[in-house]
C-alpha cells in the first residue's frame, strides 16, 4: 500500500480542517431543524457519526474521492456530517482532475432538484438550512477550484523559471566555449608564428656552428627579439582576457601584413608579396584586417614548418563590395625529407577555417599541381570602412 508522507505543513492543515469541521458542527448544532419523530437517540447517533466523519478527514489525502462520496451520502441523513463533507469536497476540487470534480459535484447537488420541487411544501427552517447547505457546497467547490488553479499557475511559473534558468546556463556555457575556442585560436596563431621564427634561427646556429661571430651575434639578436616579442604577444592575449568588456587593445590590421612578411623574410624566407592598394588597405575594417592578418600569419608559419626552403607567394586583393581575397602558395615539401623540423599541433588550418566561417567567409586548402595552395575569401561590405589608420 502506498504510504502518504505528510510534512509538518500537511499535518497542520489536516488538523486545522478537522477542527474546522468540528467547530462547524458545534456552532450550527442549535439551528438544526430536528424532525418531530426523531428522539434523543437520533441526536446522539448523529453526533457520533459526525465525530467519525471529522476523524475520517485524515484520509482525505489517500482516498479523497471515496471519502467525499461517503460523507455526501451520509450527510443526507446526518447533520454533523456537513463539516467533514465540505472538507472532502474541497479536497477533491483542489487536487483532482476536472472530470472527477464534476462527478463529485453532480453527486453533491443531486438532491437539489428534489428539494426545489418540494420547496413550496417545506417549512421555513428546513428550507433555509437546505439552501445554506447547498450554498456551502458550492463555496467549497469554488474555493477548491481556485486553489487548484493557483497551484497550477505557480507550478507553471516555476517551470518557466527553471527552463529560463537552464536556457541561460546553456547560453553561458556556449558563450564560454566560444570564448575558449577564440582564445585557443589566438594563442595558436600568435605563439606558433613567433616560436617558428625562433626555431628557424636556432636551427641555423645548430647546423652552422662555424659561422662568423657577426652572423652568430645577429642570429642570437633575432632569437632574443623574437622571444621578447613572443612574450609580449602572450601578455597582450592574456591582457585581452583579463580586461573588462569593451577595453580595446591594439590588434593587427591589414596594414600589418606587410610587417609580418618582412619579419618572415628576416629568417631567410623568400616571399613574393602582392599587397592590396593603399586605399583599400586604409579602408579595411578592423575585424576584417585582423582576420586577414591571422590567415597570412598561419599560412607563413605552415610554409616555414613544412617547406622551409621553398619560395612563398602571398597575394591579398579586393575591396569594399567585392570582398577580400587571400592566396598563399608554396612548393610542396620533398617526400624524402620526412617529418618537418618544427612540430605542429595540427590545429592551425582548422582554426583558420573557423576564423573564416565566423567572419562569414570561406577557406580552402589543397594541392595545386606542385604547390600547396591556401585561399580564403572574406566578406567586405560596400559601406564598411576601417576608420582612420591606427597610430604608431
Amino acid at each position: 500500500m502506498h504510504r502518504i508522507h505528510r510534512t509538518r505543513r500537511d499535518w497542520a492543515a489536516d488538523i486545522g480542517l478537522i477542527l474546522f469541521a468540528a467547530c462547524f458542527a458545534a456552532i450550527t448544532s442549535r439551528s438544526i431543524p430536528v424532525p418531530q419523530d426523531m428522539g434523543p437517540g437520533w441526536q446522539v447517533a448523529d453526533q457520533v457519526a459526525g465525530g467519525l466523519g471529522c476523524a475520517a478527514v485524515f484520509l482525505r489525502r489517500r482516498w479523497p474521492v471515496q471519502l467525499a462520496v461517503t460523507l455526501l451520502v451520509a450527510g443526507t441523513v446526518a447533520h454533523y456530517m456537513t463539516g467533514p463533507a465540505l472538507v472532502a469536497v474541497f479536497t477533491v476540487a483542489a487536487g483532482r482532475p476536472w472530470r472527477v470534480t464534476a462527478w463529485v459535484a453532480a453527486l453533491a447537488f443531486a438532491p437539489l432538484p428534489v428539494f426545489l420541487h418540494e420547496l413550496p411544501e417545506t417549512d421555513q427552517d428546513r428550507a433555509g438550512a437546505a439552501l445554506t447547505y447547498f450554498a456551502l457546497l458550492a463555496g467549497a467547490i469554488g474555493w477548491g477550484l481556485f486553489r487548484r488553479s493557483r497551484h497550477q499557475l505557480i507550478d507553471s511559473l516555476r517551470e518557466r523559471a527553471e527552463l529560463a534558468e537552464a536556457g541561460s546556463a546553456l547560453r553561458a556555457a556556449r558563450a564560454t566555449q566560444r570564448a575558449r575556442e577564440e582564445i585557443a585560436r589566438e594563442m595558436h596563431d600568435v605563439l606558433a608564428h613567433r616560436l617558428s621564427l625562433l626555431s628557424v634561427h636556432a636551427g641555423a646556429l645548430e647546423f652552422n656552428p662555424g659561422a662568423p661571430p657577426a652572423e652568430v651575434q645577429r642570429a642570437a639578436g633575432v632569437i632574443r627579439d623574437s622571444a621578447h616579442q613572443a612574450l609580449q604577444d602572450l601578455r597582450e592575449v592574456i591582457g585581452v582576457l583579463r580586461a573588462p568588456v569593451g577595453d580595446g587593445r591594439p590588434q593587427p590590421t591589414l596594414r600589418d601584413v606587410a610587417r609580418l612578411v618582412e619579419e618572415a623574410e628576416e629568417t631567410g624566407a623568400r616571399i613574393a608579396y602582392e599587397p592590396p592598394g593603399e586605399a583599400e588597405t586604409a579602408a579595411a575594417p578592423a575585424a576584417l584586417g585582423r582576420t586577414a592578418y591571422r590567415i597570412v600569419q598561419e599560412a607563413l608559419t605552415n610554409a616555414r614548418k613544412h617547406a622551409p626552403d621553398a619560395p612563398v607567394r602571398v597575394k591579398v586583393s579586393g575591396g569594399p563590395g567585392a570582398g577580400l581575397g587571400i592566396e598563399v602558395r608554396n612548393a610542396l615539401p620533398d617526400a624524402a625529407a620526412g617529418e618537418p623540423a618544427i612540430p605542429g599541433a595540427g590545429q592551425g588550418l582548422i582554426g583558420l577555417g573557423e576564423r573564416a566561417a565566423l567572419a562569414g567567409g570561406r577557406l580552402e586548402h589543397d594541392r595545386d599541381g606542385a604547390d600547396f595552395r591556401l585561399a580564403a575569401w572574406l566578406p567586405w561590405p560596400a559601406d564598411a570602412t576601417g576608420g582612420p589608420p591606427p597610430a604608431g
